[in-house]
């Protein structure tokens, strides 16, 4: 068992469940950062990839096991961070996501300066009885928060207008923009995909495979693109609990890539990076093709609209779960390949001047000093191969 650590300066736990997906990114970039300013970082989690990945940047990974959705495991949850706290004896607490936040709030009860970063609300995630419980206690809960951290105004605005009241921030996400960078399709596309005709166009959607993230909205909008363009090919990068039945009602024009250790290169090969979410506070994945100089059709979804350049909005945006707009989008962009090259460097000047995680670190760490005082600010970390993370 831990022992209790003396205290020594700025002492940050982070609680994270999930630890897949953008959450993990986001805690590994800010863990990077702040270590490089010097804070003591610790991470409490599941045993997981993103454990093992946070250990080898130097944080303090503690074993924190506990589901991704809430269930007769939550008082046993909350009595393990209980523990772990004491352990720990952070200045400052920060909870990902719903379920950290939950049973993170629930431990520490307003004792400790509390972040609380939704990353997109629990109660858009279900319908009916579910939906009322999570806004209930995401109304109540609130008050054990400092700070109710939005990645987007537009997730602000869905939790303000929901009735949840608390003093808020937005710190828009981030990407390493040294790490998400342009290179050429061809080169990239003929180690991934060794088989495929080097001028068939390229879709590509990386994300969890889960309703969240529409993929089913894509397969039922690629029948039409298939007709408009019938060379295109579709890559889904990813994996979660809808695969199989994603991989049923597929058509053979579309490839299941799995997780990627790295989706870097697959951003790198697409003609047009698609994310047709029904609901997010701000995803990684249009930044991170953004980044790579790639074009994006994302659905409009709480913080899509400030994720691109207000050039790129006509062309990039469509209503969310409507298979006959994204159809028109996509197919319109794969017939035009010089507008394409326009939007995508549009899109990368775009990332560069406003969603560098650099940016984001230094919001977090002025977040944390109006908190708690004179915090360290984050220095800039040379970029290096990052850890195992699944999209």
């Amino acid at each position: 068992m831990h022992q209790p650590e003396p205290d020594v300066g700025t002492r940050v736990l982070h609680l994270t469940q999930p630890v897949d997906g953008g959450v993990a990114r986001v805690v590994t970039d800010l863990a990077r950062a702040q270590l490089a300013a010097g804070l003591h970082v610790t991470v409490a989690c599941p045993d997981s990839a993103l454990a093992g990945g946070l250990r080898s940047l130097g944080a303090d990974v503690r074993r924190w096991e506990a589901t991704r959705s809430p269930g007769p495991s939550l008082p046993g949850e909350v009595r393990r961070l209980a523990r772990l706290l004491d352990e720990v004896r952070p200045t400052l607490v920060h909870a990902h996501s719903a379920k950290a936040g939950l049973a993170g709030r629930l431990a520490v009860r307003g004792r400790i300066p509390t972040v609380f970063q939704p990353h997109a609300w629990s109660f858009e995630a279900v319908g009916g009885a579910t939906a009322a419980l999570a806004l209930k206690w995401e109304r109540f809960g609130a008050r054990w928060a400092a700070r109710l951290v939005c990645v987007s105004e537009a997730e602000r605005t869905t939790g303000m207008r929901a009735g949840i009241s608390g003093r808020w921030s937005v710190v828009p996400n981030g990407v390493d923009t040294q790490r998400f960078r342009p290179a050429p399709a061809d080169v990239v596309r003929a180690g991934l995909l060794p088989g495929l005709d080097p001028a068939a166009p390229l879709v590509v959607c990386v994300g969890r495979l889960c309703r969240q993230k529409g993929q089913d909205v894509l397969l039922e909008a690629w029948k039409d693109i298939s007709a408009r363009v019938p060379a295109a090919r579709l890559v889904l990068v990813g994996d979660g609990p809808d695969a199989e039945r994603l991989r049923a009602a597929a058509p053979e024009s579309v490839f299941f890539a799995g997780a990627a250790i790295d989706t870097v290169p697959w951003y790198r090969a697409a003609d047009l990076v698609v994310l047709p979410s029904r609901w997010e506070g701000m995803a990684l994945a249009p930044l991170e093709a953004l980044a790579c100089g790639r074009p994006v059709v994302v659905s409009e979804v709480d913080g899509a609209r400030e994720s691109l350049p207000a050039a790129l909005a006509p062309r990039c945006l469509v209503p969310a779960g409507d298979p006959p707009a994204l159809a028109g989008a996509v197919a319109g962009l794969l017939s035009d390949a010089p507008l394409r090259a326009s939007l995508g460097v549009q899109g990368r000047r775009h990332v560069l001047s406003t969603h560098d995680v650099r940016r984001t670190a230094a919001a977090v760490a002025d977040l944390y000093r109006d908190l708690l005082g004179p915090v360290p600010a984050p220095r800039v970390v040379p970029t290096e191969s990052r850890e195992s993370i699944h999209p």
